[in-house]
């Protein structure tokens, strides 16, 4: 039967020379699927290719959830993040304006950031 597999041509369909996608999931030897994925999927059927991924609230929840490395980037914490910046923009250009009416009132000499420098 093998000798018969190849004759059919299955063996060239799927060789090493073979055109189309790969699966490429991590075996349990440690290698790469060669199996051929499933159209339209990155995987072959046997490492989720068939999958049409959760429907229910709960698995979608669920789902969210594992994948969430960190919250650095959830909605929440951009919004954050940005609050924060204008509030530092909001400090930098107070303390222009008070090192302006210093220097213009001649509380502060214009070259009074020269005496911090190292």
């Amino acid at each position: 039967m093998h000798e018969a597999f190849f004759e059919a041509g299955k063996g060239w369909e799927l060789g090493p020379d073979w055109p189309g996608a790969r699966c490429g999931a991590k075996t349990r030897q440690g290698t790469h699927c060669q199996n051929p994925a499933m159209r339209g999927k990155a995987r072959c059927r046997n490492h989720g290719g068939k999958s049409t991924g959760a429907k229910t609230a709960e698995g979608l929840a669920k789902l969210e959830t594992l994948h969430l490395k960190h919250g650095r980037f959830t909605k929440a914490a951009k919004a954050e993040a940005k609050r924060r910046a204008q509030i530092g923009r909001e400090i930098r250009a107070e303390l222009r304006d008070i090192e302006k009416e210093a220097i213009a009132a001649g509380t502060l000499g214009k070259d009074w950031r020269e005496m911090f420098k190292p």
